[in-house]
């Protein structure tokens, strides 16, 4: 589902150059569920983003599904990215202006989905993280699990085949972490997707298939 071949990430200035990744080959079967973890500064974000189609590695190519990306224009990575892949952030990025439903809805506002399908493709994924009863809600009127519970029916409200997840539980007590831990592993196993999780936390990665450690920004197991 995902491959990386010999990628590097270097950042340049005039007079600085950071190497962020090097050297990273990487392959995540269909349905797996894999975790990141290392020290901060390691690369694991950057990793994650270049997966994303969110940033562009200096060296190396990337697949999806098969797919080569090398060479799409931004509209061609945008419309790959709205179609196949689903985001969830450590800070949630909800729009504190929008009920939670509208919240939800925001991908397929990017898909030719009528409006009586948006909100009822919406209404079902919080259905799924257990939030069907606040979806006329505002964001800040949700508890910090609750408000990664309706970034996590955002992000799979399109049903993305590869999900990432950057820090899901990292602003979250440990029950709320678990919570979201379950509902993760719940699409994983019920839903069939490919789900790639940044994580610091051990016993959170211990719940995933496999275990990669990035250090330096090179891949160290």
């Amino acid at each position: 589902m995902i491959q990386l071949q010999n990628i590097e990430k270097i950042y340049r200035t005039d007079t600085v150059e950071t190497v962020a990744l090097n050297n990273i080959n990487l392959s995540v079967e269909k349905g797996e569920f894999m975790s990141i973890m290392g020290p901060s500064g390691c690369g694991k974000s950057t990793l994650l983003n270049i997966i994303g189609l969110l940033d562009i590695p200096s060296k190396g190519s990337i697949y999806l599904d098969g797919k080569t990306l090398n060479g799409l224009s931004d509209k061609q990575l945008a419309q790959f990215r709205n179609q196949v892949l689903g985001f969830i952030f450590q800070s949630f990025h909800l729009i504190n202006d929008l009920p939670v439903l509208d919240n939800v809805e925001l991908p397929l506002l990017y898909r030719n989905v009528s409006g009586s399908e948006r909100r009822k493709l919406a209404s079902q994924a919080l259905e799924k993280v257990g939030l069907s009863n606040r979806m006329n809600h505002y964001p800040n009127q949700l508890s910090g699990g609750q408000k990664q519970r309706v970034a996590i029916a955002r992000a799979i409200v399109g049903q993305p085949q590869i999900i990432l997840a950057d820090e899901p539980t990292g602003n979250l007590d440990s029950n709320m972490g678990n919570e979201i831990m379950n509902i993760l592993t719940t699409l994983n196993q019920q839903d069939k997707a490919t789900i790639v999780m940044v994580t610091h936390d051990e016993n959170m990665a211990k719940r995933t298939h496999r275990l990669v450690r990035l250090f330096d920004g090179s891949q160290v197991s």
